[in-house]
């Protein structure tokens, strides 16, 4: 089947740092939305000119508070003032920590402490957690609302968001703007981005302006999108795949973005605003793929379909394009104007991209790691390889260190992008870098002679579930080590029978020696392991619940420096 490229767009213009990229979009696209989003049920709007403006106000009040070139940290959903804050943070010559906003309250001071923070923005959604957080954050100087939901704040540390843009009016109507002038330091840390899991298994990513800048310029030119074409935002906000690929990058090129307000309403949204184009991750598409099969089934049509298929696959190898005619029904459901995806975070099927296209959407598949901010590679349109996730992006290089005797081996990436190194970790640093400067993803694959990357496996241990997020098993093993009856333990994640759903499960080994345990006859001690794992979930997110768990009742096979041959547990 031939790849018709049905994707045209105006070459993206080149920023030379992340200020340049608002004040050159305000005066480029000016009062262009840039976000819409939904706040009280109303749907609102916010302009790439307001951006700029905001975050100029926004600046002199960090400085009129001492914050401008510290750390700052950013919780919660995608959102205008969210995207502002990153952008004041890190164009002050500070830095930006984005924490995901599903940490327990209980594990944050960890986080604050370790990465510097002395101040915290945040959404709507942790208003109900607020209040505790800071009874356990004495280090943070100021709590900053962006939506106050009308109750008192708990001590003096809080201000609204609205309190530091009426505060910077009040410095710049006075004649003070030394934001806009600060002279910006390119290769200093402007962003720590935590990798997941608690304070003792996360490691903190430094990325410098650079490295943001080279991402944002090799993304936009990277795929073909510009003021034509609208989003719809449906990642987390503290991702990097969503804040360089999905928020600078369309800020960029004059694109305009809805903000998704629950994941229940994905769909609703997708097919009520008719986005032309999406980023997402695997579960979202295999979600809308399996949406379009449902109804087409419910409708009898399968036969029809697949006939449909087969002739279009015909008619585009001689350079026919009847897909809109054929399949415009199907498409329909996401709002009739949807033309392309990209997508990345964990495999997708082939099968899925080819439907797709079929149907006349193009995916693009992609590849990146936090530690280069993040894109690595992409498909680009007319030029999508099935299994690839295509070829390096600008200013990015990548090379396999073949395993001898092997066809795959490592991927190395050298570039612009690359990240400084990981924050207070000097040994792990040295360690995911060759003598020559080459990063190693830990990712296994290899290259084609035209360039394009396929990934085999990984490397690293973490478990990627089929929504794209990542879960260490290093954070639940810790978990599970605090209890006195679990000797040792292994997470790993596992295909469940007749489906590609990673199951995240437990191996437990008990600890005999614990006074819970003497006496008990195995079923009961099997009881009593389950009960923790359970208890354990209970202070974790959703999608790090461990579904499964397994008793075994001998240790763990071990290197001579008694640690788990983990590479021997299936």
């Amino acid at each position: 089947m031939r790849m018709v490229n049905n994707l045209q767009a105006t070459p993206a213009k080149v920023i030379t740092d992340l200020r340049h990229l608002v004040k050159s979009g305000a005066e480029v696209f000016g009062d262009k939305p840039l976000y819409y989003y939904i706040e009280n049920r109303e749907t609102k709007m916010c302009t790439h000119a307001q951006i700029w403006e905001d975050m100029n106000r926004l600046g002199q009040a960090l400085d009129k508070l001492g914050l401008l070139g510290r750390h700052v940290a950013v919780m919660g959903e995608v959102h205008p003032a969210y995207t502002t804050t990153y952008l004041t943070v890190v164009n002050g010559n500070g830095v930006i920590i984005p924490l995901d906003k599903d940490i327990a309250p209980e594990e944050l001071n960890g986080f604050f402490e370790f990465t510097d923070a002395e101040a915290l923005f945040y959404t709507a959604g942790m208003n109900k957690h607020i209040k505790r957080i800071a009874e356990l954050a004495p280090s943070i100087r100021y709590f900053v609302a962006i939506q106050p939901d009308g109750e008192p704040f708990p001590d003096d540390r809080f201000l609204t968001y609205a309190d530091l843009l009426a505060m910077g009016d009040a410095e710049l109507a006075a004649g003070n703007d030394s934001y806009q002038h600060i002279t910006l330091d390119m290769e200093k840390m402007c962003a720590i981005i935590c990798t997941s899991g608690t304070t003792g298994t996360s490691k903190g990513v430094m990325l410098s302006q650079h490295n943001l800048t080279a991402a944002v310029n090799s993304s936009a030119q990277s795929m073909s999108y510009d003021t034509k074409n609208t989003f719809v935002s449906v990642l987390p906000a503290h991702h990097t795949y969503e804040m360089t690929c999905g928020n600078l990058a369309l800020m960029n090129v004059g694109a305009s973005v809805l903000v998704n307000d629950s994941l229940k309403h994905v769909l609703k949204n997708i097919s009520e605003f008719k986005p032309n184009a999406l980023m997402m991750v695997p579960l979202f598409l295999e979600t809308m793929h399996k949406k379009i099969w449902a109804e087409i089934r419910k409708q009898g049509m399968e036969k029809k379909v697949r006939a449909a298929m087969k002739v279009n696959a015909g008619l585009l190898d001689v350079g026919i394009d009847v897909r809109e005619k054929l399949f415009g029904k199907i498409t329909a459901a996401f709002g009739g104007n949807l033309r392309s995806i990209v997508c990345g975070g964990a495999p997708i099927s082939p099968e899925i991209i080819k439907d797709f296209y079929h149907f006349g959407i193009t995916v693009l598949e992609g590849y990146g790691i936090t530690e280069c901010a993040p894109l690595v590679a992409v498909n680009r349109p007319g030029k999508v390889r099935f299994h690839s996730v295509g070829t390096p992006v600008l200013g990015c290089e990548v090379k396999i260190d073949y395993d001898p005797g092997l066809e795959t081996g490592e991927i190395l990436v050298k570039g612009e992008n690359v990240m400084l190194g990981y924050y207070k970790n000097p040994e792990a640093t040295e360690a995911v870098f060759t003598e020559d400067g080459w990063f190693r993803t830990g990712d296994i694959g290899y290259m084609d002679k035209k360039g394009y990357i396929y990934i085999t496996g990984r490397k690293k241990n973490v478990i990627i579930l089929s929504n794209g997020k990542n879960v260490f098993p290093e954070e639940l093993e810790e978990y599970l080590g605090r209890n006195p009856e679990i000797l040792e333990s292994v997470v790993l994640g596992r295909k469940k029978e007749y489906s590609d759903e990673i199951v995240i499960t437990a191996i437990v080994v008990p600890n005999r020696e614990c006074e819970e345990l003497r006496g008990k006859s195995d079923e009961e001690v099997e009881e009593i392991l389950r009960d923790i794992v359970t208890a354990v979930n209970k202070k974790l997110p959703s999608f790090k619940h461990m579904t499964e768990t397994e008793v075994r009742f001998e240790e763990f096979e071990k290197t001579s420096s008694r640690k788990i041959k983990r590479f021997k547990v299936k």
